[in-house]
């Protein structure tokens, strides 16, 4: 069975076209899979960025400010929204899930039906201030579809999009000499909460995929450079800085984050490469009218909200509060669903962890001292980039960090550490293919059951049958045939983790001379080891 898993894989990653259409297909899959599951209502804040879409799809860039009173971390405050004209019914989707959020026991189907009213009236959303340039993608399907499937539509366009970023991240990785370590850590970036979010109507979804195809683009630009997939590689990490840096102020730090991180991993030769083809200034030139584009917009629409800080709320408190939260904000990004009140099953967050931990082991015991600190550096900035972000704020917004405001920079993690892996453990000593196995079987598993997790609290609630049967609220299509697509789209991208290592295109060069791109400029220390891209 593993052989025959091996020859598809194999079959697929050796056309880049083909291995890109294969995993665009089972991301479509798997973020449908998580779009049509869920309530609508039923993810964090969608209503508010559901109105932002159909606002933007219809001219409206802007709106009214209109001043609501809101709580937010059990602090009140004055919350600037913007007001913008749509159909009556849109009003309805901010209490849509009240009847069932942050109350597992009680399944979806309490949720009343979506009004019909089609008379326009002012409807307001929080996230008004926000980048239209993604809401312009999503939001066209309400201007033809009217009500729940118009919405469903939005969020099956949102998965779509986050689908080709990936797939191009996948082949971004199959590009490497030992390239079944290099999906391996790919799939371990790709948490249960990235697809989730990828399916949902919020910008956290293209987020998280933009930083995903930043990294994977990244990595091999400098750790195992190739002249002839260059231009490649510039062109998706153009497009995934582009996207990352559009969607929110905070993705330009993101994009300088796993650039950075990416040069202290470099070899010499690299930047030489890098600096002197002409497509590295074109894109600079594009990334850098696309960072002032969208300091400009940030810029003209200011956050006018007043919240109460209580005098007891310092800077400091506020440091310790979210250093304590630190394993909660892990949490989420592996898998919170719901408005954070789903937590995934004990499993997946017993799985995910250790296969990342293992290449961070392999990263820090066969790196060099350059290559362990910066993977050292990025779990640092786990716990740090959080407390420095919430006590910098905390004064003016409270605390509102979530786990998944950082996933777009840590999925830089598990991928950075795959790639000192891929580059310095020697390719004897190690039963590679048994490992990159179970590590793409755990992951599969873990994230099979966050999903069915998921799925069961929605239909039947955790208090209802534990084989979800009967129903009580049921997905279009039912939830029988998303969990059985789900399955299959999480084992597709593990039999992709299996394919065998890519051949070099040269003969092995003598022990005194340089190898090829990946491993040029090698210390004369380190060819005792053995030579692997």
């Amino acid at each position: 069975m593993t052989k025959t898993f091996k020859r598809i894989a194999d079959r697929l990653v050796n056309s880049p076209r083909r291995l890109w259409g294969i995993s665009f297909l089972l991301f479509v899959v798997l973020g449908s899979a998580w779009s049509l599951s869920t309530p609508m209502g039923g993810s964090p804040d969608e209503y508010a960025h559901l109105v932002r879409a159909a606002a933007v799809a219809r001219g409206q860039l802007n709106g009214t400010e209109v001043m609501v009173k809101h709580q937010v971390a059990g602090m009140d405050g004055q919350f600037a929204e913007t007001g913008v004209q749509l159909p009556e019914w849109y009003r309805e989707l901010s209490s849509r899930h009240t009847c069932y959020a942050f109350q597992q026991w009680q399944s979806a189907d309490c949720a009343p039906p979506l009004g019909t009213s089609e008379k326009t009236v002012e409807v307001t959303t929080a996230a008004g201030r926000y980048n239209p340039l993604y809401y312009a993608v999503v939001g066209w399907p309400s201007l033809f579809v009217s009500g729940e499937p118009g919405l469903y539509l939005m969020r099956l366009v949102s998965a779509v999009f986050c689908a080709a970023l990936l797939a191009s991240s996948v082949v971004a990785a199959a590009e490497w000499r030992r390239r079944g370590i290099m999906i391996a850590g790919l799939l371990a970036a790709l948490t249960p909460t990235t697809l989730y979010m990828g399916g949902m109507v919020n910008p956290s979804g293209p987020e998280i995929a933009a930083g995903v195809l930043v990294w994977s683009a990244a990595l091999p630009m400098f750790m195992a450079p190739d002249r002839t997939l260059l231009n490649r590689r510039l062109l998706r990490l153009g497009v995934g800085g582009l996207v990352l840096i559009n969607i929110r102020p905070l993705g330009l730090v993101w994009f300088a984050g796993a650039v950075i991180c990416s040069l202290l991993l470099t070899q010499r030769s690299a930047v030489r490469m890098v600096v002197r083809t002409r497509a590295t200034w074109l894109w600079g030139l594009l990334l850098l009218a696309g960072t002032g584009a969208a300091m400009a917009w940030a810029m003209a629409h200011p956050d006018h909200s007043v919240i109460q800080i209580p005098d007891w709320f310092t800077p400091l408190n506020a440091a310790r509060r979210t250093f304590d939260n630190s394993l909660v904000y892990i949490h989420q990004m592996i898998g919170d669903f719901g408005w954070l009140d789903t937590p995934a099953p004990a499993i997946t967050w017993l799985l995910w962890p250790a296969a990342v931990i293992l290449l961070i082991l392999l990263a820090l015991c066969f790196g060099r001292p350059r290559q362990a600190f910066v993977v050292l550096a990025i779990m640092v900035a786990l716990v740090l980039v959080p407390v420095a972000a919430q006590a910098s704020q905390a004064t003016k917004i409270g605390m509102v960090w979530q786990g998944r405001y950082l996933l777009p920079f840590m999925v830089g993690l598990p991928m950075a550490a795959a790639a000192v892996a891929a580059l310095r453990v020697p390719s004897g000593g190690l039963p590679w293919r048994r490992l990159i196995g179970w590590m793409a079987l755990t992951l599969t598993v873990a994230n099979v059951a966050a999903f069915v997790w998921t799925l069961r609290r929605n239909t039947v609630g955790t208090a209802g049958a534990f084989f979800i049967h009967p129903a009580h609220w049921s997905p279009p299509g039912s939830w029988l045939l998303w969990l059985l697509a789900y399955g299959l789209g999480a084992t597709g991208l593990a039999v992709i983790a299996l394919a065998g290592d890519r051949t070099p295109p040269v003969p092995a060069p003598t022990p005194h001379a340089p190898v090829d791109g990946e491993r040029t400029l090698r210390r004369a220390d380190d060819r005792r080891a053995t030579p692997v891209g």
